[in-house]
């Protein structure tokens, strides 16, 4: 079955949206970057109050919008802004759960592979893995741009849950995972946004920086955790230009 000739979710104009988009989960945290970080930053998108901004960022023409929690909101709006937009890149930036000691909070995770046990790929277009890897070229760019601004990240595997990890027994989704990846941390969306790009043929990418973890007491204050947010979306800005 042929998708609609509209897109349902997103009422921007063509041309209104970038080839490459930096996507948050909260649409607010879309509108808080597009105000910080963006010159000329326009509104293009505001169906359900899933906020989308097209503005500059170091002269490069950027978008950035929220793509909702978990995987069928990311799918969602990453494939209308695939097909209907001819976007090219997207990098996801939000925050994960800690499932290994070894990262602290709040510190950065790039993902160099994504493993979830949700049949949203198989139901998407039928694909029965469970890994999938996002665009290396982009995941390279984020990382050298670290590497230039001395920011400390960890590259690895993530995975995308179903359920909110801290509701759940989230120990038994990490002992199912499989073993070769060491999983550093759980989120909800970016499986479907790199299964989507990768079936398009398009370049998606991963940053979550950690929030929570079940190895720290540590609880971020409203400066700190907006400061190590802050990091990250540089990060993604950067490598996208």
């Amino acid at each position: 079955m042929k998708p609609q000739k509209e897109p349902i979710h997103i009422n921007a104009k063509k041309g209104e949206i970038a080839e490459v988009v930096l996507m948050p989960g909260d649409p607010l945290r879309a509108k808080y970057i597009a105000e910080k970080f963006l010159f000329d930053a326009k509104l293009v998108t505001s169906v359900r109050n899933m906020l989308g901004y097209t503005g500059y960022y170091k002269g490069n023409r950027i978008t950035v919008m929220g793509s909702g929690m978990g995987l069928p909101s990311m799918g969602i709006y990453c494939f209308e802004l695939f097909y209907y937009y001819n976007v090219q890149k997207i990098i996801r930036v939000g925050t994960c759960g800690v499932v290994n000691p070894i990262v602290k909070i709040p510190e950065i995770i790039v993902a160099d592979k994504v493993w979830s046990e949700s049949t949203f790929a198989y139901s998407y277009n039928g694909f029965t893995g469970h890994v999938v890897t996002p665009s290396m070229n982009l995941t390279n760019k984020i990382v050298q741009r670290a590497k230039e601004s001395n920011q400390p990240i960890h590259i690895g595997s993530i995975m995308t849950t179903e359920v909110f990890g801290p509701y759940v027994n989230d120990e038994a989704i990490v002992e199912r995972s499989p073993k070769e990846l060491n999983v550093l941390g759980e989120e909800m969306e970016a499986f479907a946004l790199i299964h989507v790009a990768n079936s398009f043929k398009r370049e998606a990418a991963a940053i979550v920086t950690a929030v929570d973890s079940k190895f720290s007491d540590k609880i971020l204050s409203i400066e700190d955790r907006e400061k190590s947010l802050d990091e990250m979306i540089k990060l993604g800005l950067d490598a996208l230009i």
